[in-house]
């Protein structure tokens, strides 16, 4: 990543507006990070200069709270609990439609989005995998998903390293942060006095080569590459680094299983916040008059009752076994469909659990006693 100069720049801490008044111009809706509701989320900017400065946020279990960064820096913050997966795979969305016609017979028609062209500034190198793990289930071949295709062909990526990352972040051990890598089509690393630009699409380098930066130097770019390494350095959380299919699914009547549910509250607070959760329920919403309906999809949760009931009985019917599908699945079954975890280390699992469920003390007793 910034470690050489090739198709990379340099962008003076003063002309962030720049960059984001040049994708304005290119017609791009732009998003990045606002404070609502006392966190940092994403959501649309007014003006080039709507990136906030000095934001900074303290986490741990069933704890965010916001603060002030002394460095009055953009990007001091680890993440927020919304990551980019709404933009992609939306909350809730009508996949087609049926209406009934004069003659009183049934007229079927898809029902697609509409997606202008959208770029992200903020993205962390933890939701750029999880992007990937998404783009693996819903861009498929043979099952590819018209309405995720739609918004994701739309997006502009615009990553930043994480320089501070959150007391509940452990990418560094998932390999999937927190410098970005790969995915995005700008990435930058803030440095006291700019950042170290970075792009890693033919459209991200378009867009540095109109802003006429200067190019980074060995220097700079040498202080980007040890401000990633000291950030995965300083980050106190783990998983194993092993497939641990074999080892949570030889463990299945572990007592742990028995502990964590006798906490968790199965609010699906964790699926909902995980940038890879894509369990979804579709139901049909009648209009009042009886002439057409519309079929939607909607986020769910493997911790709601309904999603494990079948014809007659429900496969889950307690938290025990809840929690235990959603944690094996993530960590051990994902490996047969996706080729690795479905954990990118962001943390917000731990973070927005009221019940401050720390899904790494969780692996660390189910997995005590197996060789690494």
């Amino acid at each position: 990543m910034f470690t050489h100069r090739d198709r990379s720049g340099f962008l003076p801490i003063g002309q962030l507006h720049a960059l984001v008044g040049r994708l304005m111009q290119l017609g791009y809706q732009c998003q990045g990070p606002a404070v609502e509701n006392d966190a940092i989320v994403m959501r649309e900017f007014q003006s080039p200069d709507g990136v906030p400065r000095g934001l900074q946020a303290e986490q741990s279990p069933g704890s965010y709270r916001l603060t002030r960064d002394p460095g009055n820096r953009y990007f001091a913050w680890a993440n927020g609990p919304q990551a980019i997966k709404p933009q992609a795979f939306a909350p809730k969305e009508s996949l087609w439609r049926v209406e009934r016609d004069e003659a009183g017979s049934l007229r079927f028609a898809a029902v697609l989005p509409s997606a202008p062209p959208l770029a992200i500034i903020g993205v962390r190198a933890c939701d750029l995998a999880a992007l990937a793990l998404q783009d693996a289930h819903f861009l498929h071949d043979g099952r590819r998903d018209a309405h995720y295709a739609r918004r994701r062909e739309r997006l502009f990526l615009v990553a930043v390293q994480c320089a501070e990352p959150g007391a509940t972040c452990f990418c560094a051990s998932t390999g999937d942060g927190p410098t970005p890598s790969a995915g995005y089509d700008i990435a930058l690393a803030e440095l006291a006095d700019g950042f170290v630009a970075v792009a890693g699409s033919d459209k991200g380098a378009a867009v540095l080569q109109s802003l006429n930066l200067v190019p980074a130097s060995p220097r700079q770019i040498d202080a980007a590459r040890q401000q990633g390494q000291a950030a995965a350095a300083a980050q106190t959380r783990s998983l194993p680094g092993r497939n641990l299919r074999e080892t949570l699914m030889n463990r299945l009547e572990h007592p742990r299983w028995d502990a964590v549910a006798a906490r968790c509250l199965a609010c699906g607070n964790c699926t909902a916040v995980c940038p890879t959760c894509f369990c979804h329920a579709e139901v049909d919403a009648p209009a009042l008059d009886g002439r057409s309906s519309r079929h939607e999809r909607i986020w769910d949760s493997c911790f709601g009752e309904s999603h494990g009931y079948l014809h007659g009985f429900n496969v889950r019917p307690d938290i025990r076994s809840r929690y235990r599908q959603w944690l094996t699945h993530k960590l051990a079954s994902w490996h047969e469909q996706f080729g690795r975890s479905g954990c990118v280390g962001c943390g917000r699992c731990i973070a927005w659990c009221p019940a401050g469920i720390d899904l790494t003390e969780e692996v660390a007793a189910l997995t005590e006693g197996e060789q690494p």
